[in-house]
């Protein structure tokens, strides 16, 4: 659904000022942002693990008592297992940053009865936001219209094959909100339509 076609959308959406407090109120729409640990604090993280310290401890004992062989076959083991827990520590920090930056797209709002364009991150509970083809979905959403919706959570459920959308109905909607199956009347942040246009009320 294009900007020309939002003016199709019978709800005129939040006002500027109700957005702006809800926004004040209720923060940012974004993943928590946590500064991001350098491999020096991953390791010093890592040497704080009991078992680890076990492993060194052994080492040491097995060197005083002069059995080098048994004391580096320890060393080696600790050492391979700091190695392999910074790698893959490191590993989980690059994809939460690349999670905050998927999660966080431009998205086509309606406010006071007009389409305009907002930062992912500045849309607040109540939006109403237009979902077209290609674009990515700002926050979890109540869908009030759907023209042959299908979206892409093969992220959040491990499903390659697109999801089917449909409006909801006041009263039958479903008791559980979960990604993944057919006709279900939500849309859930970050993702992807691949078919179809729609509008959906943020809930979160």
């Amino acid at each position: 659904m294009s900007e020309s076609n939002a003016s199709t959308i019978l709800s005129p959406g939040l006002s500027e000022v109700e957005a702006q407090v809800r926004l004040l109120a209720e923060g940012f729409n974004e993943l928590p942002a946590t500064g991001r640990r350098t491999p020096l604090r991953i390791a010093l993280e890592v040497m704080r693990e009991p078992m680890l310290a076990l492993l060194l401890g052994g080492g040491a004992v097995y060197l005083l008592l002069g059995d080098l062989q048994e004391a580096l076959i320890l060393l080696a083991f600790a050492t391979l297992s700091v190695g392999i827990t910074i790698v893959q520590e490191a590993r989980t920090e690059r994809v939460l940053e690349a999670l905050r930056d998927l999660t966080s797209p431009r998205a086509l709002v309606i406010r006071d009865g007009e389409s305009k364009r907002i930062a992912g991150r500045e849309v607040v509970r109540g939006d109403l936001v237009v979902l077209g083809e290609g674009d990515r979905v700002p926050a979890d959403m109540l869908l009030i219209q759907s023209a042959d919706l299908q979206t892409d959570e093969s992220f959040l459920t491990g499903e390659s094959v697109p999801v089917r959308k449909i409006a909801g109905k006041d009263g039958q909607l479903p008791a559980e909100r979960r990604p993944g199956g057919d006709d279900l009347p939500f849309a859930f942040s970050g993702s992807l339509v691949v078919r179809g246009s729609g509008v959906g009320e943020v809930l979160a």
